[in-house]
């Protein structure tokens, strides 16, 4: 079991929790508004902080994911040109509207797909012709580690992929009958992309040697280039619009974010503006995407995806202490459909655990987030409660 899929058996336990939750509260707001009900205001903005910084984060490295060896496949550009017009474009787009960037979103998925299940196939062509080591799928870990050690810190980066736990469930509230819906489909989408994982694991760590893997950039193409049937070129132009793929949807989910928290007080005022025709708020975005600029010139991708995994371990953990609380069904409410249950409502143990493996370069950037999203979780919950005693003493 290599460390992607431990992520994917580990996953589905933090998804039992945003299942059943989300059947229970199917509305906008997702873990910001589980921590609220269960533990009040201040878990309530931490944890909605923390979520919107992870965002900021994910663009950054998104940014320099774009800007790596699949782009270098056409051309040879600076990689502060390329993140800072990539970024450009992305606030550019954002600014228009959300309709324009989810058309963009649905044909470069399918394209994202389609480059996936390529690599596959053109891996298990190289192994059936016998060039490929199937004996690298077993070697996990070093002696000073050991193999658990090594899926624990590989299921930490795993955890990146699961972002969409937070992006679905602030949709549920839009589906029919949620409590039916939604568990289906949040569990069928983790089957098939647990499958697709593990059979990319697969391919990869047998057709290329680990040492060459964690040391490009580019670890597909690798793969591609294997293979010999199709021009690396054509599956470096698919990665590279795989790779911008999230960052429109994650920058939206942001600025929204920022824009949303502002509305209510929250952040400052300022992120509220909106354009005056599309109703887009402009402000927002300018300081999401200056702040994405700002970490994706001073990190690096893998320190920055380790610190949007740690902001998401915060998240997680606190949906899965949510349900401990806020999961018991009212006296003579109908059981919940198996798929939406949390698996032995003790699933907090799994992001405490990956917690441990996160590498004090990432803490040492992902901290200063949690220090100010503290402070502001602790002034708002200060405001919230200055103003209900005014509110009390005018009624008095």
């Amino acid at each position: 079991m290599g460390p992607p899929r431990g992520g994917a058996l580990l996953a589905p336990l933090t998804a039992g929790s945003y299942a059943e939750l989300a059947t229970k509260y199917p509305r906008a707001g997702g873990s910001s508004h589980y921590a609220t009900r269960a533990f009040g205001p201040f878990a309530g903005f931490l944890v909605g902080f923390c979520m919107l910084s992870a965002g900021i984060v994910s663009v950054g490295a998104l940014a320099l994911g774009f800007a790596g060896d699949y782009l270098g496949a056409f051309v040879s550009l600076p990689v502060v040109l390329v993140v800072v017009v990539f970024l450009a474009l992305l606030a550019a787009l954002n600014t228009r509207g959300i309709s324009e960037s989810l058309g963009a979103n649905r044909v470069a998925t399918l394209i994202e797909v389609g480059g996936l299940l390529l690599v596959i196939v053109l891996g298990g062509i190289v192994i059936g012709r016998g060039e490929g080591n199937l004996g690298r799928l077993t070697e996990l870990g070093t002696p000073e580690n050991g193999p658990v050690a090594a899926v624990l810190a590989g299921t930490v980066l795993a955890f990146y992929s699961y972002v969409g736990f937070e992006t679905s469930v602030n949709i549920a509230e839009e589906t029919k009958d949620p409590s039916r819906s939604y568990p289906r489909a949040l569990f069928g989408a983790l089957i098939v992309t647990g499958v697709v994982y593990a059979l990319i694991g697969v391919v990869a760590s047998a057709v290329v040697p680990t040492e060459e893997l964690a040391g490009s950039s580019a670890p597909l193409a690798l793969v591609v280039e294997a293979a010999g049937i199709v021009p690396p070129v054509v599956f470096s132009a698919i990665a590279l619009i795989a790779v911008a793929n999230g960052a429109p949807l994650t920058g939206i989910m942001s600025s929204r974010l920022a824009y949303g928290m502002a509305s209510d007080g929250l952040l400052p005022q300022v992120l509220a503006r909106v354009l005056p025709g599309r109703r887009t708020p402009w402000v927002a975005i300018l300081v999401t995407t200056a702040l994405s600029l700002l970490l994706a010139l001073t990190g690096t991708i893998d320190v920055l995806a380790g610190t949007m995994v740690s902001l998401l371990l915060v998240v997680f953990l606190s949906v899965n202490a949510a349900v401990l609380v806020l999961a018991p069904r009212p006296a003579g409410a109908p059981p919940l459909p198996r798929p939406g249950r949390a698996p032995g409502r003790g699933p907090g143990l799994v992001p405490a655990s990956l917690m441990t493996q996160v590498e004090w370069a990432v803490w040492r950037l992902g901290l200063p987030f949690l220090v100010v999203a503290a402070a502001l979780a602790a002034l708002a919950a200060w405001r919230r409660r200055r103003a209900g005693e005014l509110t009390g003493a005018d009624a008095a």
